[in-house]
Parts: structure tokens; C-alpha cells; sequence
């Protein structure tokens, strides 16, 4: 973007929206020396907010779903003065680049490996793939496989969904690690190759087979396939449950361990891996647990399309035992939705052959067949669900005395602290989903008045029975007067915080009604020290509309911390439970340090819609009112 500057004029934009300005517009500008672009995003690409800062003039454009409208605002001694105009909208649009084209469509990707070296001699390896995405040089975990146990040529049945951008290199990292046997994180896992590729070279080639390369890119017989298929708009489920009789016992000392695999055949005779049981062990007739599936997934929305089914014995060393097949197609499954048992002979094609009087192999039933309506974020929002958003901010002594400069807690006169950062960054995305804008906020870790004792949840408005504040410049407001009013102190507890705000998620579940999700946002500038009891009470959040964003300030390391992010294995309770559902995201500020606002409020906001649509679907609640129009957008379940 050119810059021109003279000695009355500000610096602006060369052929920029400016120069499409009416005359009365062109009036309200003010010498000035700078320009700032500052681009806050917020979780839906069909409303957008696009700021420009040009000295005291502030320039605005809007652009909400289905309004096709433009508004600039320009402030500045004179006051304020709002006007549509589209040719500005468009100059702006094609001068400074405002808005990022929409997701062009949404790509399954499907993932397979052969040749992976044994671990040992004794021991295949547990082969998962880590599925990452690169930002702004950097790679970020989108997805991880299943971990499948003992194999060297694993067909993954998890599926990555990934947006596609036509007009953007998507580079994506696919790692390949072994998982050692009881724990699925990746801390002690052994790293056994990556490849690397754009999601365009995935799409053009429809299926991409590249070597796995290990460290220092040399290269082995692993290989890794990544096969691409376009999202159709089907975005309902279905929720399927399989049982089997009198199953082929295929083990000499103890009966089979039966699963069964579901394949999609595609218009070119390939077989798409649908889903996969689990292994019921020693057991002829096992009852598999309840899966749900797009339909898409399924069948690509073609309900005669055929299904093939297929019943092994699973054995230690990943050679397991064919027990039977057969096929059906989602048509046939749906006549269970009408009260009638369906059921399947299991054959095994080569004693069909060679025995003169077999039968089948077993029975496989069906059931259970439920289509399942999976609304979207926006049918919820649309639908009068309020974002309910609750601060949190660590007011421990290892943020240093606020009244030195170097505290993390110091207030500069021109420069906002980390802290502040933070919260501005996510908390303006947050209240535009909020109709009284009244935003509660905590601390912790202070010694508060009067009498000076140590509290994990106070209000920083010191109103116990009113802690919410008008707005996030009300919350910004809070903040900065009760610093020079309490003491910091510690230790670092932030389980008392999630009980509070999970007990106010607690009564909205009741309700069973979409109204009232909540976000809590916790700042804090080192590891926790009540570990055992934050996990605890993450873990009964997970089951309550609450999701927990944890932004690390300062320097601290935090690795510690991922920990109760899911994504890196299951979080568990001291006492063994797991969650739920992930609904934390950990992210540390020193990596966004140099970045935008968007970029921290993209990072930490984006899993928010996935959470909260998991949420409500999971539980079967619908949206009070749901949206007249259909959304384009799809999330997973």
C-alpha cells in the first residue's frame, strides 16, 4: 500500500478510499504523521468490522450478513459523520485489501501410510498423524488422527476438514508419530517422518502419495497418501449402532475380537474408510457403541450409494482376521427409523466357496438409525444465544510492583500493557454477541481490602454483588483503578475462578435452551499451582455451555500449561475422568508479541464456534428460532 505525505496533509493511502471521498469527507481529515491498519475479525467471515486509524480520524467499514452496505465514520474535532457510499467501499476494498475472500468450499482429507518401520523387533509401532497448517511462518496443530495400535500400514478413519482458499498458498504439514501404548499425547511419542504440501497440489491431484522424510530430511519406505474430496452441502448426521451374532470364532484359545469397518463405494469403484468400531474383546456377539457420521461422509448424500461392511478379528500384531462382509446402503439402514429390524448375513466369500454347507459367518444387526439435524453458529446466534463473556486476571507478585515500569501490570500513559492487549483483543470480538454488554470481571491472587486477605475470585469492581462492568472499556476502566488499591500476592489458583463462572453455566444448562454460552477468559503470567484442582474443574465444565480461554502474559515458559489444552491427548481429572469435549484453548502472548490484535483474537477465538455448536448438538438442543436462509458454512461435530 503507497503512503504520501506532505506538510498539511496526513499520510494516506496513494489512490485509496480517500480519493473516492466526497468533497464534505475530505473536509474532516487532520494533519497528522502516521497511518495504523488495525483488523479485528470476529468468528464469522459474513460480519466483519475493518478499522482505520489515521491520527484523531477514524474510518469504519461494516459488512454484515446479507447487507450489502457500506458505512465510514469519520471522527474528528468536528464530530462524527456516518454515510453509506459502495464506491468507497469498493475503492477501499481493492486499495487496501479489507476483505479476504470467502471459503471457496470445505475438503475432506483422508490419510493412509504404508511401510513404517517396526519400532523394534518385538513391536510395531502406534502410528497418528498430526495434521498442521502454516500462519505467518509459523505451524499450528489443526487435527490429529486416531492412534492405531500396531500397524505399519494404518487407513485412518479420522477426517480432516479443511477450508479451501483458491487464492491462497494453504501449506500443510502432515507428521507422523509412533504414540507410546497407554498415552496418546505427543510428548514421548517418536517422531517418524512429515511431508509437506499445499492443499492445492491435494486438490489438483484428487489422491498425493509422497515419501515420509525423518529428521534431516532424508528419506525412508514410509509413504503417506492424502486423498481429497469436496464437501457436498449436506450437513446432517447421522447416528448409527451395530451389534453381531453368533460371529466365526477365529482364536484358539479364547473367542474372537471382533470390529467392524464401514466403507463408502465411490462412482469409480474405490472404497472410501467411512468409520471403524471398537475391538469388543472376547466376544462373539459384541455390541459396538453408537457412532454418528455426516451423510455426507457416509454417502455423499446419495442414500443408494453402497455401503460395504466389513467384520475382522482384531489380533496384537495388526494382522487381523477376516471374518466377514457385506453390503448395504443408508436407503436400506433408514427402514429402522420405522420400528422394523434390519440385519445382515456376514459371508466370507471363500467358505461361500469351498463349504458346501455354509451359510454366514454370523449376523450383523443394526440397531439404531438416527438422522441427526446439526445446526451451525450462526443458526444459534440468529437463534437469541448470547456470548456471556467473564474476565479473569491474575493479580499475583510475579507480575512485579504495577508501579514499576517493568511490571507486566504497569500502566503506560501511551502504551497499552499485555494484559490490556489481551483483553481488548478478544473481549471486542465477544461483545458484539452480547445485548447489555455488561461483561463480569475477576482476579486472583491479590490481597484485596479491606482486611487484606488472599482471594482467587474477587470482583475488580470490589462490587461482590455486581461484578460486571459497562462494556470493555468498563472492564479496561476496572482494571486500571483497583491496581493501586490491592496487593499482589498469590499463589496462582484459577480452579475457583471456572467453578464460579461453570456454577452460573450450570443453571443455563437447566434451562435446556440455547440462550447463554459462556466464555471465560483467564490472563495470567505463569504455570498454575492448583494443577490437580483446574483439571477437575475443566473436566466438569466440559460438560456445561463454557468454553475457557487461557492467554499466557509475559515470559515465562509455559509449557506446563498445554496440558490442559485437549489438544495434545485427552485432558483427565485427578481421578482418571476425561473431558467431555476440549473447550480450552492455551495460548501464549509472546507469540502473537509482534503480530496484530486479529491475529491473538483469531488464534484463541477459533475454536469457539466448533464449541459451541458441539455443545448444543450433542445435547440436542435446537436454536429457539432458526434461520429462515441456509448458512453456508459447515462445522464438525
Amino acid at each position: 500500500m503507497a503512503l504520501t505525505h506532505c506538510a498539511d496533509r496526513p499520510w494516506v493511502p496513494r489512490h485509496s478510499a480517500l480519493s473516492a471521498a466526497p468533497d464534505g469527507a475530505r473536509g474532516l481529515q487532520t494533519p497528522v504523521k502516521w497511518c495504523t491498519v488495525f483488523l479485528l475479525p470476529i468468528f464469522y467471515p459474513e460480519k466483519r468490522t475493518e478499522h482505520i486509524l489515521i491520527g484523531e480520524t477514524r474510518y469504519i467499514w461494516r459488512q454484515r450478513a446479507s447487507v450489502l452496505t457500506s458505512a465510514l465514520v469519520f471522527r474528528s474535532q468536528r464530530g462524527d459523520c456516518v454515510f453509506s457510499m459502495s464506491n468507497i467501499y469498493e475503492s477501499a476494498e481493492a486499495t487496501l485489501g479489507f476483505i479476504s475472500s470467502p471459503c471457496l468450499t470445505k475438503v475432506e482429507l483422508r490419510v493412509a501410510c504404508r511401510g513404517i518401520s517396526d519400532r523394534d523387533a518385538l513391536s510395531k509401532p502406534d502410528p497418528c498423524v498430526v495434521l498442521k497448517m502454516q500462519s505467518h511462518g509459523q505451524w499450528f496443530e489443526v487435527d490429529r488422527t486416531e492412534v492405531i495400535r500396531s500397524s505399519s500400514g494404518p487407513v485412518f478413519s479420522k477426517i480432516f476438514l479443511v477450508d479451501y482458499y483458491f487464492e491462497e498458498v494453504q501449506r500443510l504439514r502432515f507428521e507422523l508419530h509412533d504414540i507410546s501404548s497407554g498415552n496418546n499425547g505427543l510428548r514421548d511419542a517418536d517422531f517418524l517422518g512429515s511431508m509437506e504440501c499445499t492443499l492445492g497440489q491435494i486438490v489438483s491431484q484428487r489422491k498425493l502419495t509422497k515419501a515420509l522424510l525423518k529428521q534431516g530430511n532424508t528419506t525412508g519406505k514410509s509413504s503417506i497418501t492424502v486423498t481429497a474430496e469436496e464437501l457436498s452441502g449436506n450437513d446432517d448426521y447421522v447416528e448409527l449402532s451395530f451389534s453381531a451374532r453368533k460371529l466365526d470364532d477365529k482364536d484358539f484359545f479364547s473367542k474372537s475380537d471382533p470390529f467392524l469397518e464401514i466403507f463408502r463405494i465411490n462412482d469409480d469403484g474405490t472404497e472410501s474408510l467411512v468409520h471403524r468400531t471398537e475391538t469388543v474383546m472376547n466376544n462373539l456377539s459384541p455390541v459396538w457403541k453408537s457412532f454418528k457420521v455426516s451423510l455426507n461422509t457416509l454417502c455423499s448424500g446419495d442414500q443408494e450409494r453402497a455401503l460395504k461392511c466389513t467384520v475382522w478379528d482384531w489380533d496384537s500384531n495388526g494382522k487381523h482376521d477376516f471374518i466377514g462382509e457385506f453390503q448395504t446402503t443408508f436407503k436400506e439402514m433408514r427402514v429402522e427409523q420405522e420400528g422394523k429390524q434390519i440385519q445382515w448375513e456376514c459371508i466370507n466369500p471363500k467358505y461361500q466357496v469351498k463349504k458346501k454347507n455354509y451359510r454366514n459367518s454370523g449376523m450383523v444387526i443394526l440397531n439404531h438409525c438416527k438422522i441427526i439435524k446439526m445446526y451451525s453458529f450462526l443458526d444459534y446466534i440468529m437463534g437469541g444465544c448470547q456470548i456471556q463473556f467473564t474476565v479473569a486476571i491474575d493479580f499475583t507478585a510475579s507480575n512485579g510492583d504495577p508501579r514499576n515500569s517493568c511490571s507486566l501490570h504497569y500502566i503506560h500513559p501511551y502504551q497499552p500493557n499485555e494484559y490490556l492487549k489481551a483483553l481488548v483483543a478478544v473481549g471486542e470480538i465477544c461483545q458484539d454477541y452480547d445485548s447489555d454488554k455488561m461483561f463480569p470481571a475477576f482476579g486472583f491472587g491479590a490481597l484485596i481490602p479491606p482486611d487484606f486477605k488472599v482471594s482467587h475470585d474477587f470482583a475488580v469492581n470490589f462490587d461482590e454483588d455486581n461484578p460486571e462492568c459497562a462494556g470493555i472499556q468498563g472492564v479496561v476502566e476496572a482494571y486500571q483503578n483497583c491496581l493501586p488499591k490491592i496487593q499482589l500476592y498469590g499463589p496462582t489458583n484459577i480452579a475457583p475462578i471456572i467453578q464460579k463462572v461453570a456454577s452460573s453455566a450450570s443453571e443455563e444448562m437447566h434451562t435446556k435452551e440455547a440462550m447463554e454460552y459462556f466464555i471465560l477468559l483467564i490472563l495470567t503470567d505463569g504455570v498454575i499451582t492448583d494443577m490437580a484442582d483446574t483439571r477437575e474443574a475443566i473436566v466438569h465444565a466440559s460438560h456445561l455451555p463454557m468454553s475457557v480461554i487461557i492467554v499466557g502474559v509475559g515470559n515465562a515458559d509455559f509449557t506446563d500449561m498445554q496440558i490442559l489444552d485437549g489438544d495434545d491427548g485427552i485432558l483427565r481429572s485427578p481421578k482418571g475422568e476425561p473431558v467431555l469435549r476440549d473447550i480450552v484453548q492455551f495460548v501464549p502472548f509472546k507469540d502473537f508479541k509482534h503480530a496484530s490484535p486479529a491475529a491473538l483474537a483469531k488464534s484463541v477465538l477459533a475454536e469457539v464456534p466448533n464449541q459451541v455448536v458441539d455443545y448444543y448438538n450433542a445435547k440436542g438442543i435446537k436454536p429457539k428460532c432458526v434461520s429462515d436462509y441456509e448458512t453456508t458454512r459447515t462445522f464438525s461435530p
